[in-house]
């Protein structure tokens, strides 16, 4: 520090103000062993905003402390600023962790759920170890930390351990300076801390010496057992057991959409997926998540664990419950989300029993309450990065950084993957995955997260943002809270949200073309878009071309039922429709839809890309009739092979208002194929050649237009790993500088930071 350099007395003493990742993560029990270690006297305090600390010492000494402290914080922490003044020596005599102060206002960075780490593995392993065994184990590098905290500043009586008290030997550790759970706020052990059970299927206890090998017991003979984890309830089976599989899919409701598997080490993964260097950082990581990975045609899973995919989402043990688990059970479990269909997870055991009875066998439960439900976050690696589909456990609350500093300003995103986002200064804290607004549980869910939220990080919104669709459960939520507390409420156009969040996650603030390519989006126009092209930048808009506009025979019926969409665009297009993939569909039906396309009934017009992939889905007999959003589009990727990469014939007309690409040739060159008898899988390939080369030849037009020569892509169907790598390559070989999803989703779990940016700069 230049100000210590500068003075010629050695003794010296200074005050330093750290905001960021600091509470929750053992960092003043790092200061105090630095100070102590450096011969420096003094203090440090957590407060509602920052730590706070003053040192005393010689100038050299404090020169060196500083420097480490910023060089070499703890794994976990994250210092986001420091800053440092000069004091008069005020004659301290050792050092201290002073009491924790609430400062009214103010606010800081609170650290996420952290996976267990090596230190505590050990412990758990080792049998003559006090904590062998003991499923709570943690330490201040590890553990729980946001799914259990209920107000800052981060101590004890602030979090749901506050009913355990530490015993003396905890205690001791505690208060250790030289232990590492000196001050970890979760500390605890088999004598004073939380306990496992496991009860049967009506919440019966049944008694158990060892709960957690009784129930890998169970899992083994093949029954489903619901865990009671972090961030919620997870329900887990063998994922080598076909029946059970097939039994847990029946029960859930859930007949087709990929299950994670949870495997006990990285040798166990790389026995049924490939693996490249940064997928095993990723799985290894603090983070811990669910990683999509290239499935190995030699694994022993089941197909039916993740049906019609060439990826397995795999996550490593991140408690320590998990880690004896997956030990005792000796093989891979699907671990899925415990609840049905799309409602939140359980969290609560009462909740659980009542709500998961039909689906599980048993339950291992405990006796420490879950304050906020988190997920297991979703990643994938392309592109040479991570890429998040799922921000939850892990991620979630640490904050994203904004281009610019903001008012305080809520987006409540939309009602699809839903996610809510405050601004505050420098900051957009997304929400945890929140899950589609179907369900009166959802809507709660939503609602008292954002009450944490608000309350955790001091956030007052000055204005509120929201989808511009009217009847989105989202929407409604937002209109009530601004009529409530007298706020303005602005309605974002959703595909300008995608875009402003592509451009927010890459620190750029415009102007570029953005390219957004999703399922459903409300327009400006009043008809649903999917496949825009737009001049954006944080502020505005400006529409520059889409797909044309097709018909949507029953709107959202179409959706879960893709053939209908199939014979709705051909219909309109005027192509014979007597093809293969209508073999089972009710003649009747067919002629039904043929006539509200002619007469233009319940038939909204979309320009949505993602309905073309579900229209060519059901078209090449894939799939025509969906369980969950994305699956006919989903399969038809999985279909591509790697053929010759030749394309379809289509055309980019102007209609007065911009550029429209014309898709009649490509659906009749698809047809043409199909009655030649061409594969599938060429196809498949050659369609997501033609779509990347779409993408090229609009945005070549519009630079010409424009002069702009930024694209950023986003929405929910470059989650396309193939479609995103050939428009990415067609991109960069034609000169464009290309923004891709990375910590924020591509899909709809992103729009609402872009709905926030948006609303902040507007002013009206």
């Amino acid at each position: 520090m230049d100000f210590l350099a500068s003075v010629g007395i050695k003794r010296r003493a200074i005050r330093a103000n750290i905001r960021g990742v600091v509470q929750g993560v053992g960092f003043r029990p790092f200061v105090y062993q630095l100070a102590t270690q450096h011969g420096l006297c003094g203090w440090v305090c957590n407060t509602s905003g920052e730590v706070i600390l003053e040192v005393e010492g010689e100038r050299g000494n404090i020169e060196d402390f500083l420097q480490e402290l910023q060089s070499s914080p703890p794994p976990c922490s994250h210092i986001e600023e420091l800053s440092v003044e000069e004091i008069a020596p005020p004659g301290f005599e050792g050092f201290e962790i002073r009491q924790s102060k609430v400062i009214l206002g103010e606010y800081q960075l609170i650290s996420p759920d952290i996976a267990t780490c090596n230190k505590c593995q050990e412990e758990i392993l080792h049998p003559t170890d006090r904590r062998y065994r003991y499923p709570f184990t943690n330490c201040t590098n590890c553990g729980p930390r946001f799914t259990i905290i209920e107000d800052i500043p981060y101590d004890r009586p602030r979090t749901t351990m506050r009913d355990f008290v530490m015993c003396p030997d905890c205690q001791r550790e505690y208060d250790d300076c030289s232990d590492r759970r000196f001050h970890a706020q979760p500390n605890a052990c088999p004598v004073c801390g939380p306990q496992l059970s496991l009860l049967d299927d009506q919440g019966n206890n049944l008694a158990s010496l060892d709960a957690i090998s009784e129930a890998a017991h169970l899992l083994r003979r093949g029954y489903v057992v619901a865990l009671k984890g972090l961030g919620g309830f997870l329900l887990a089976c063998d994922a080598l057991n076909e029946e059970v599989v097939k039994t847990l899919r029946r029960r859930k409701r859930r007949p087709h959409k990929p299950l994670a598997v949870m495997m006990e080490d990285i040798q166990e993964v790389k026995r049924h997926c490939s693996l490249c260097l940064k997928e095993k950082e990723a799985l290894l990581s603090p983070q811990c998540p669910i990683i999509l990975l290239r499935w190995k045609n030699s694994s022993t899973i089941p197909k039916l664990v993740a049906p019609n995919t060439h990826y397995l989402g795999v996550m490593l043990p991140y408690t320590p419950l998990h880690h004896l688990l997956l030990r005792d059970v000796k093989r891979p479990l699907v671990m899925t989300s415990g609840n049905l269909s799309e409602e939140p997870i359980a969290k609560d055991n009462d909740e659980a029993c009542r709500k998961l009875s039909g689906i599980a066998d048993y339950f291992l439960v405990h006796n420490r309450d879950i304050r906020t439900c988190f997920d297991d976050s979703v990643a994938q690696v392309e592109l040479g990065k991570l890429q998040l589909v799922r921000r939850a456990r892990g991620y979630a609350p640490y904050p994203l950084h904004l281009p610019f500093r903001s008012r305080e300003v809520l987006g409540v995103g939309g009602d699809l993957k839903n996610t809510f986002c405050l601004l505050k200064d420098e900051y957009a804290f997304l929400s945890q995955h929140i899950g589609d607004m179907e369900s009166v549980d959802s809507l709660a869910h939503l609602e008292d997260t954002l009450g944490l939220y608000r309350r955790l990080f001091r956030v007052k919104p000055e204005v509120i943002a929201c989808d511009l669709h009217p009847d989105y459960t989202s929407t409604r939520c937002a209109r009530r809270i601004a009529q409530e507390e007298g706020l303005p409420l602005v309605p974002v156009q959703h595909h300008h949200a995608h875009i402003v969040s592509c451009l927010t996650d890459n620190q750029e603030k415009g102007p570029v073309i953005g390219v957004a390519f999703d399922g459903t989006g409300y327009g400006s126009d009043g008809l649903i878009w999917g496949g825009e092209f737009m001049l954006s930048d944080l502020k505005g808009f400006q529409r520059l071309g889409h797909l044309q506009y097709l018909p949507l025979p029953g709107g959202d019926m179409a959706i879960r039922k893709p053939y209908r969409t199939a014979i709705g665009y051909l219909s309109y297009l005027g192509y014979d429709i007597d093809l293969p993939f209508l073999d089972g569909v009710d003649s009747q039906e067919i002629s039904l839809i043929r006539k509200q396309v002619e007469r233009g009934i319940n038939c909204p017009l979309t320009s949505s890309i993602g309905r073309l992939f579900d229209a060519v889905s059901a078209l090449l007999g894939i799939r025509g009739r969906a369980t969950f959003e994305g699956q006919a589009a989903s399969d038809l990727e999985m279909m591509a092979g790697n053929g010759k990469e030749n394309t379809y014939p289509f055309s980019i007309v102007e209609d007065g208002e911009g550029r429209v690409i014309m898709v009649g040739e490509l659906l009749g060159g698809i047809i043409s194929d199909l009655r030649h008898g061409l594969p599938l899988s060429y196809i498949s390939t050659r369609f997501h050649v033609t779509v990347a080369l779409m993408i090229s030849e609009m945005c070549q037009i519009l630079r010409q237009e424009t002069g702009i020569n930024k694209v950023a892509l986003s929405g929910g169907v470059f989650q396309n790993r193939l479609l995103l790598k050939k428009a990415v390559s067609g991109l960069e070989t034609q000169g464009f500088a290309v923004f891709t999803a990375g910590q924020i989703p591509s899909n709809d779990g992103g729009i609402s930071v872009g709905q926030a940016v948006i609303a902040s700069l507007f002013r009206g």
